[in-house]
């Protein structure tokens, strides 16, 4: 009796002991970021293309075993939130995600929805320190971002539309075929600071050309750009300089291309999202397009890089990977681990001395205004197969060849930012 009374305690007390030891072995929570992005309406093919390129980050960061920090290492875990591309729903999304628990938000495609973000944030923050969150920016590149709507909270990965144009004017200021320019945009923020720097920089690097057609357009609004076509074809422009993309820029080059308009387009995103194929062979040695990093930059790394994405995602429609995604990601971890924190100041104060680097390709955060310094590229559409054009784009027969590499020096811009840091 004594020893079947002992055998029940002991029992008793394993199966006590049981809830104990799992929870002991328990992993520690994931580090939530949240993709806030147009995943529906006109640009949901944009969204869903910036989620591959996060998804493929951040399995690589918990490939090796997520982020470092003293109480054991900790998973990143990317969750998506549909902005629709709105302001409104876009700060709906970012309080839906601050009451999930992310500590970073990610966003880009929109300058408009980027601006919104940073003044929530900046108030969010300063309301609710202990639930303090950063906002790591991809794609959204109004200079005013990192200028003067600068943020402690906010961190730009890609060049800014200046510094794009810049890139640009280095090889139309040497372009002598053109003569006459029709400048073309969204109607937004980042449409008008395109076209505006467009504008000055014609003046100081290519005074000669004459500028026949300068207009904007709704965002995602025009289902039709014939009659915006017609009017470049009519103008006799030997160029057009556009930051369109999504959709804007599919329509407006095939529009181009139906009326016979045969000179070239100086891009922001000429190199993807259906471009190429829509323009097709009328493109090749006219579509140019200005990058951080192009699936045909000339070395074995970049090589090796490219074909480990369209391994992960092999599908045609799948191709679209951009460098800086990747190394915001990176800079991210690298921020967490030196910080030996997850708290938003002191991740922040790490991130700003960010120097990241993947397959010889890298850059770093510039702490002055919080925008990345990197080198940026210019390539000319061919045909693949052809010398330098190893790599199409979206299985649509066409690359981009690099014409320009101008280096994070020189891709430098000065910032007019007045950076206030906590505390």
């Amino acid at each position: 009796m004594k020893n079947q009374r002992r055998r029940l305690l002991k029992s008793l007390a394993a199966s006590l002991l049981v809830p104990a030891a799992a929870w002991a072995q328990t992993p520690p929570a994931p580090v939530k970021i949240a993709m806030i992005e147009s995943l529906s309406g006109a640009f949901a093919n944009t969204g869903e293309a910036v989620f591959r390129n996060l998804v493929w980050a951040v399995e690589r960061v918990n490939a090796r075993g997520g982020v470092k920090l003293p109480g054991g290492p900790r998973m990143l875990a990317l969750e998506r939130y549909d902005s629709k591309g709105q302001n409104e729903e876009a700060l709906s999304a970012l309080r839906a995600a601050v009451d999930d628990g992310a500590r970073v938000v990610l966003q880009g495609n929109s300058s408009a929805v980027a601006a919104a973000l940073i003044d929530a944030i900046n108030k969010h923050n300063e309301r609710e320190p202990g639930k303090r969150v950063l906002f790591l920016n991809y794609s959204a590149v109004d200079p005013i971002l990192t200028n003067e709507k600068c943020s402690f909270w906010h961190f730009r990965f890609d060049a800014h539309a200046d510094m794009r144009m810049a890139a640009l004017m280095d090889v139309l200021k040497d372009d002598r075929g053109v003569r006459s320019v029709y400048m073309i945009g969204q109607d937004y923020s980042f449409g008008q600071a395109v076209l505006r720097e467009a504008r000055r920089q014609l003046g100081l690097q290519r005074p000669d050309v004459q500028i026949v057609g300068d207009e904007l357009h709704p965002m995602a609004r025009v289902k039709d750009f014939a009659p915006y076509a017609a009017k470049i074809k009519a103008s006799g422009a030997h160029a057009v300089i556009t930051g369109n993309w999504g959709n804007d820029l599919t329509l407006l080059v095939k529009a181009a291309k139906d009326v016979g308009f045969d000179g070239k387009f100086y891009t922001f995103y000429g190199n993807a999202l259906g471009a190429p194929a829509a323009i097709g062979d009328a493109g090749i040695g006219k579509v140019v397009a200005v990058a951080d990093w192009l699936p045909n930059v000339p070395t074995p790394q970049s090589e090796a890089f490219y074909q480990a994405f369209r391994q992960r995602f092999p599908k045609p429609a799948d191709d679209y990977v951009h460098m800086r995604m990747q190394l915001m990601i990176e800079a991210l971890a690298q921020a967490i681990e030196r910080a030996g924190s997850l708290e938003a100041a002191a991740v922040a104060t790490a991130l700003e001395n960010a120097s990241v680097g993947l397959q010889a390709q890298g850059g770093t955060m510039r702490a002055a205004d919080h925008q990345f310094q990197q080198p940026l590229v210019v390539g000319v559409m061919d045909r693949q197969g052809t010398p330098g054009v190893k790599f199409d784009v979206e299985g649509s027969g066409y690359g981009f060849r690099v014409i320009k590499t101008i280096a994070a020096g020189r891709a430098e811009l000065p910032s007019s930012c007045r950076m206030v840091r906590p505390g």
